[in-house]
Formats: C-alpha cells, structure tokens, sequence
C-alpha cells in the first residue's frame, strides 16, 4: 500500500544478453509498443527501461484501476505521473465492480481494456512478465492437468520477431525476478508494493511462496523443466497456429474470430481438439478440457443456425458458411470495465 522508492545506484548494470533488462529491450524489434503498467516493480523496470532506451517507440501507456484498495489507486497514480514526466500519453481504465468482482474478473477486464487501448493507439501490448511469472504459470497449468497449448504458458510471441496486431510481446520472459529487482534498485526506480502479493489466499501466490520452492528444493531443477517443457509446448502450439492461419480464419473485431466451413469440412473430432484452443485464442479465449471435447464433439455435424456456449460465457456459432467464436462480454453487451475512460 505504500509508494517506494529504490535507492540509486551509481555503477552500471551488467550485461547486454536477453537475460538482463537491457538486453531483453535492446532486442525488441522497432514498433510502436503499447505498455501495460499497473505501478508494481516489475512494469515500472519495464517502463522505465523502455523510455531510456527507446523512447520514440512508446506510443502510450496502459493502466487499469481494479478499484479494490489504496494499493490499486497509487499504483495508477504512480502511472500517470511517470506518463506525464515523460510526456507518454496515459489510457486508464476503471474496472465495473458490479461485473468483475473476482480476481478471474479483473483479469478478464485488464485484457479487455489492454486489447482496446491497442487497438486504439495502433499499438502492441507489451506486458513485464517475467522467467518466474512463466515457472509458476507452468504450474498452475500443470495443477489443473492442462494440455500442450496450456503449458506453453506465456511463451506466445518473440519481440525480436515480427508480430501481428493482436500479438502480446514479452520482452522479460527471459529474464528471472531477481535481475529485475536489482535493475529497480540500480536506477531508482518507483513503484507501488501490493500488499495482495504477498497473500496466499491466490493461488499464484501459493505457488510462488510454497508449492515451487518446495518442489525446487524436492527435486533441483524443477523450475528449469517447467520452462524445458513451456519452450517444447510452444513450438508445438506455433505449428498448430502455422495450420489454422492456413485455414483463412478473419477477425473482424477484438472480440470475434470468424473460420470458413469448408476450410475444416473434412476436420474430424481429433483434428477439431486441436484447432479450437487455438482459433478461441486469436480471441483471447482460453478453453478447458470440457470446453474442447465439447467444441470438438459438436463440430462436425453442426447445422446453420446452431450454436453451443463455452466456457466462460463465450460462444461458437454455426451459420451457412462460417464458424463464429464470440467472447462472452459482446454477446451478452456487458462491459466489464466502466464508462470512466481518460486519456492522458
């Protein structure tokens, strides 16, 4: 809840490779980068680091107000501040309590309001997750006993590749916690400490302070697997999507993908619990297990006109010519964060 300050250090940080912060931002590919900060360490290296080194590059920054707390209210104010220091123009979004009121809600309507500031300010996301941000991801996927597409975690796109429009960029991925930590420290960087991350109430927070050290010190190594078995998982899921960019999927809104039937007519049940989590993913929609089989189960003697909803609210339409996947929030015309949108 309180606004700190990380002493400044004189001497410089160490190395350029893309495991230190510098590093990873000096390999980004030139583009026009949308930040998502929400006033905690990590965002605000990002930030920080970004505007050092490219900040021509910045087109605006993205902050979100959960409205649970003093925590969230500094944390975008410390946002705005370093926006208007830096002259950086600053979209803040204010969550609906009356629609997001769980933390799976307030995920649900940062990525909203990140895919619609994108789309906004022409730019590309680009989130602080960091090395072990991936190892817990990991294993929380692995806790509800996810499939390939799931374990891959966060290993989606490489800022020094080309990325299309609705790709969110990493550029800390590889970088461990504790390098971006002492680059906080080392350049007097500000931040907001959320008191929230150091409960265990939340799962990813029982991962971080329990269940990983413990199975580290169990059996050594273990964080390095989990990311082994992420970089294995992403290259299959990037020849899975190679497939259905092949099949003309379009995307005529944030919130829609559309698929033409005959592209997948000959697509049996096995083929269709591969292509779904990858088409409902162009869309920000991450199915479960029931939510496949379902899909997979269904499309192939779908009718014009049928529909079948999925989980989270979303759904899959059948018309004539088209597969349609809706996320939940457009169907039901529900917005979940509020009308208080300001520009910076």
């Amino acid at each position: 809840m309180t606004v700190r300050r990380t002493p400044y250090l004189i001497d410089v940080f160490p190395g350029t490779e893309p495991t230190t912060v510098q590093g990873a931002v000096a390999a980004m590919r030139p583009g026009r980068w949308l930040v998502a900060a929400s006033g905690g360490r990590d965002s605000m290296t990002l930030l920080h680091a970004l505007l050092a080194a490219r900040p021509a590059e910045v087109v605006a920054v993205a902050t979100v107000d959960h409205g649970t707390g003093a925590a969230a209210r500094q944390g975008v104010a410390l946002v705005e501040e370093a926006c208007a220091r830096a002259g950086v123009r600053c979209l803040v979004g204010r969550v609906n309590r009356r629609t997001a009121a769980t933390e799976a809600g307030w995920r649900e309507a940062r990525w909203r309001f990140l895919r619609a500031s994108a789309a906004q300010v022409a730019g590309i996301p680009v989130t602080a997750h960091t090395r072990d941000d991936q190892a817990e991801t990991v294993v929380q996927r692995l806790l509800r006993m996810a499939g390939p597409r799931g374990l891959a975690g966060m290993s989606r796109s490489d800022a020094a590749a080309p990325a299309p429009a609705t790709a969110i960029v990493r550029p800390l991925l590889q970088v461990p916690r504790a390098t971006v930590e002492t680059y906080a420290t080392r350049h007097g960087v500000a931040f907001v400490e959320d008191p929230s991350n150091a409960s265990v109430r939340f799962q990813r927070n029982r991962v971080r302070h329990e269940l990983l050290p413990a199975l580290e010190r169990a059996h050594p190594g273990f964080t390095a697997w989990c990311l082994e078995l992420s970089r294995r998982a992403a290259d299959w899921r990037a020849e899975v999507d190679v497939v259905v960019d092949a099949l003309g999927v379009s995307q005529p809104s944030p919130d829609v993908v559309v698929l033409p039937v005959p592209a997948v007519a000959a697509c049996d049940v096995g083929a269709w619990e591969q292509l779904w989590p990858a088409i409902a993913a162009r869309v920000g929609i991450v199915l479960d297990r029931r939510g496949i089989l379902r899909a997979a189960r269904w499309a192939p003697t779908a009718r014009a006109g049928q529909r079948i909803p999925i989980s989270g609210g979303h759904r899959i339409e059948r018309t004539a010519r088209t597969f349609i996947v809706r996320r939940g929030a457009e169907a039901s015309g529900t917005s979940v964060w509020s009308e208080d949108y300001i520009e910076g």
